[in-house]
């Protein structure tokens, strides 16, 4: 199949609460505009560098999502266009956004990053960490940041047990936050799951799905 067979069955297969984040990382720009073609509006970025130098060559209402580990001093590049920010893994970054959005006069919708997977190598809040951070209204001090949901990857691993436990992790906390009453009404979005276990993801709960190997094939770098 090609890219547009693969996403529109991907699509069909998905509940309508879901959406696709098609991750097009090291894919060049005709690659991206096929994916567009199809109808895919929704691409993941995972390093600035590349997203700066695509975003000004591919249509204008792609909605952009950066999916990847982002460093404070980066965050200014993509500050002017970026849709949502899914990888808010610190205070640092959260302060950073805050910053630039405010000098962008934007208002920049981002997803905290949850640390539910075993591999140190993954980042992201503790659990405890987020709660606290609604419970105490510590993100009253970001009126430029909309705070739409939360982001989690579970470990790399064939023990689908562990995946859907970490899984049910992050939907438990997203659902206490909701609870708490801390939450704003943009607080709807639990981003989990990519090509290898994005069916167990929406079983627990996802409301938006990473997915690129299944999309665009195994990368050749």
């Amino acid at each position: 199949m090609n890219i547009a067979q693969h996403i529109i069955k991907l699509k069909n297969a998905l509940p309508p609460y879901v959406t696709l984040v098609a991750v097009s990382k090291f894919q060049p720009v005709e690659v991206i505009r096929e994916a567009y073609d199809a109808g895919q509006r929704v691409f993941g970025e995972n390093r600035v560098q590349e997203l700066i130098a695509k975003y000004p060559l591919l249509p204008s209402d792609i909605l952009w999502h950066f999916i990847g580990t982002l460093q404070t001093n980066k965050v200014k590049y993509i500050a002017p266009f970026i849709h949502t920010i899914q990888s808010i893994d610190s205070l640092n970054v959260l302060k950073e956004t805050e910053k630039q959005a405010a000098k962008f006069n934007r208002l920049i919708r981002v997803l905290l990053e949850v640390h539910i997977a075993e591999e140190t190598t993954k980042h992201g809040f503790e659990p405890d960490e987020c709660l606290r951070l609604f419970r105490e209204n510590r993100l009253d001090a970001y009126p430029h940041v909309i705070v739409a949901g939360l982001m989690g990857m579970a470990t790399f691993t064939d023990d689908t047990g562990q995946i859907k436990r970490e899984f049910q992790t992050l939907k438990a906390l997203f659902d206490e936050i909701k609870r708490s009453g801390k939450a704003s009404d943009s607080f709807t979005e639990l981003s989990m799951g990519m090509s290898d276990d994005y069916a167990a993801a929406i079983q627990n709960g996802s409301t938006m799905i990473r997915v690129g190997r299944m999309i665009f094939g195994d990368r050749e770098i």
